[in-house]
């Protein structure tokens, strides 16, 4: 499931594929007068919350990318690897493009907006519950026309609105800039997804296999255990709680009884937001454990022992050497 490859930006894998990959095409699908493979990296990108990372878990069909309601549920960049009988398609979950507020913002956004200029297809979310653009998608519309890479402009969350809205809703966003095609969908139900990714597909340049067939994200294990406690958090906590927490795994340790023993420490900015994830008795701490471990358990298919603290260290949102630590790297 896990695993490492090439990423978008990665000079080696990406150089390999400009100057060999594309020819040796014909040759990964197959012979003369077969279909030519097709593969590339595509951006998922928009405002914080307009559901790429449930349209980046209902493609790859497994859940790879935490979800919440919360804005900047997603903090770094994930991959999603999708095999089809003719092409793979990398689709890359960006944090959502807002006015940072702090160190951290700003890494996230950075990320965002260099993706752009690294992959083969941009897909732009925006939020059919919405009805019309706000200053947010304005501004994303400006930076994608510096972009000459070509757009798809996805309405998600039809499922929220009348029908009879949708085509008016879809205009009004796609009066934004120029796109290739427009698609409307549910990205939790699943509806106008596979028309989507043919859509996406027709678009590839021939290519190689980028990642193993088996292979559908480049996350590691304990990386992607972090984000399954850090999701249990936005969904229990309020306010300023849910954005100033950071996790890491100590360690996964397999122990001779099948048992996953998995040390965990939360980090928060003041000792306020301690005494909140402790809770009254450890209630809560025990609550995001438990939530966490059965996730982890269907993920991994082993008993998990999922060992929480909680530590205060203050304001490591705006100290580069923490986010460094935490993993938040350009």
């Amino acid at each position: 499931m896990t695993g490492t490859g090439p990423h978008p930006g990665g000079e080696p894998a990406r150089s390999g594929a400009e100057a060999g990959g594309r020819a040796a095409g014909a040759a990964a699908g197959g012979g003369e007068g077969e279909t030519p493979f097709r593969s590339g990296f595509v951006a998922l990108i928009g405002r914080p919350n307009v559901g790429k990372s449930t349209l980046l878990n209902q493609l790859i069909g497994r859940k790879i990318a935490i979800m919440s309601d919360k804005p900047q549920t997603t903090r770094t960049r994930i991959l999603g690897v999708l095999n089809r009988p003719g092409a793979q398609l990398i689709f890359v979950d960006t944090p959502g493009i807002h006015k940072p507020q702090h160190l951290l913002g700003q890494h996230m956004v950075r990320i965002a907006r260099r993706t752009l200029q690294e992959v083969e297809v941009i897909c732009w979310l925006v939020e059919a519950s919405d009805r019309e653009p706000g200053p947010g998608d304005r501004y994303i519309a400006e930076q994608l026309a510096e972009v000459a890479t070509p757009k798809i402009l996805v309405v998600n969350k039809i499922d929220q609105v009348a029908p009879g809205e949708v085509s008016a809703i879809a205009e009004r966003f796609r009066q934004l800039g120029a796109f290739v095609a427009v698609h409307c969908i549910s990205a939790l139900q699943g509806v106008g997804v596979p028309e989507l990714v043919a859509a996406i597909e027709g678009l590839l340049p021939e290519g190689p296999r980028f990642f193993p067939e088996d292979m559908i994200t480049d996350q590691p294990e304990a990386q992607i255990m972090a984000e399954l406690i850090r999701e249990q958090i936005l969904h229990l906590t309020r306010e300023e709680v849910p954005h100033a927490v950071a996790v890491q795994i100590e360690r996964v340790e397999r122990r001779p009884n099948g048992v996953v023993y998995v040390p965990a420490t939360i980090y928060v900015e003041r000792e306020g937001q301690k005494r909140i994830l402790i809770g009254e008795r450890g209630r809560m701490l025990k609550e995001i454990g438990r939530r966490a471990r059965m996730e982890m358990e269907a993920l991994l298919g082993s008993k998990i022992y999922l060992d929480l603290w909680v530590k205060v260290k203050p304001d490591w949102r705006n100290k580069q050497g923490a986010l460094s630590n935490f993993g938040f790297r350009d």
